[in-house]
């Protein structure tokens, strides 16, 4: 049937017959495409230039970014929330992540059962790990200032004082890095033992192999979770809105950005804007991942010890 038809169309070939019955088969996906990722990010950019209430639609040009820039001090407040969780989040887990990996390498009786222990946490996932979060961060009987007594520490309040809230997001994202550690770890297997047999015969210290062997080789697997935990980073939302019940309190220490922009969307109907703000975002992330991608050139190796 698709044949006849090919051919009433004029394509005789084997290449273009076998080209067009590709496409015929991906069609579903640029369906999905079109209809769920293309269309509405097309959508989204025309009204982010329109005073945008799910019902109407009014274009006021570029109103809704001279708007963010200038009058909407929650942008700004939101916009340093996420930067400041992003700055304390990122290398502590990608550091993190190399050293339990590194650890977890080691030829100890029972690796297996540590390995799948520090793996766990990573797949438990929605809002019922943070509702655990907040019990075991109570700062009255939760587990986590309870240990902290026993060694003569008084704990925070960890979700009510603000300069502990973002904290506290950290160390629940520290305890799942098992994601990350396990990237780490089946690169680690890769790296051949002649290299580190090589270096103790130079008479290199342990950590003189991994300062010039272990992360110049794991350097790669950096480089992708870097990237991922940029856009990651920028993109909290759940953390806040849980812990902060959508509004962001304590003292506005919990309003992310993607917070603020759902309160804009879906509380304020204030849909225009709310796409002006995800367009910014995205703006933004692209320019970090751009530069994170030209500045790797000088720490990215390969096994070759190249940095191309």
């Amino acid at each position: 049937m698709f044949g006849a038809i090919l051919t009433k169309l004029g394509i005789k070939k084997r290449q273009g017959r076998e080209n067009v019955y590709g496409y015929i088969f991906i069609l579903p996906w640029l369906i999905g495409l079109l209809a769920f990722t293309l269309g509405p990010m097309i959508f989204s950019f025309i009204t982010s230039f329109a005073d945008y209430n799910m019902l109407k639609i009014n274009f006021v040009g570029l109103k809704n970014y001279t708007h963010m820039f200038t009058r909407d001090q929650l942008f700004w407040k939101a916009l340093k929330n996420t930067a400041v969780y992003a700055v304390m989040n990122i290398p502590l887990i990608t550091a993190g992540g190399v050293i339990v990996a590194v650890i977890l390498n080691k030829s100890v009786f029972g690796l297996r059962t540590f390995r799948t222990i520090y793996y766990l946490p990573s797949i438990m996932v929605g809002v019922g790990t943070y509702f655990l979060w907040m019990l075991l961060l109570n700062p009255a009987n939760g587990i986590v200032n309870s240990a902290l007594a026993l060694i003569g520490i008084k704990g925070p309040a960890w979700l009510t004082d603000p300069a502990w809230t973002k904290p506290a997001i950290v160390l629940m994202h520290v305890w799942g890095l098992g994601g990350q550690m396990l990237l780490y770890l089946a690169r680690l297997q890769s790296i051949p033992q002649d290299y580190y047999e090589a270096a103790s015969l130079d008479g290199a210290s342990g950590l003189k192999k991994f300062t010039k062997i272990t992360v110049p080789l794991l350097s790669p697997i950096i480089f992708y979770n870097l990237t991922i935990g940029i856009i990651g980073a920028f993109q909290v939302f759940q953390e806040g809105y849980i812990f902060s019940g959508g509004d962001g309190k304590p003292a506005g220490s919990l309003l992310f950005y993607n917070l603020h922009l759902w309160n804009q969307a879906f509380k304020n109907f204030k849909t225009g804007y709310a796409n002006a703000m995800c367009w910014f975002l995205f703006a933004l992330v692209m320019i970090m991942t751009l530069i994170n991608q030209k500045v790797s050139k000088k720490w990215v190796y390969e096994e070759d010890g190249s940095n191309d």
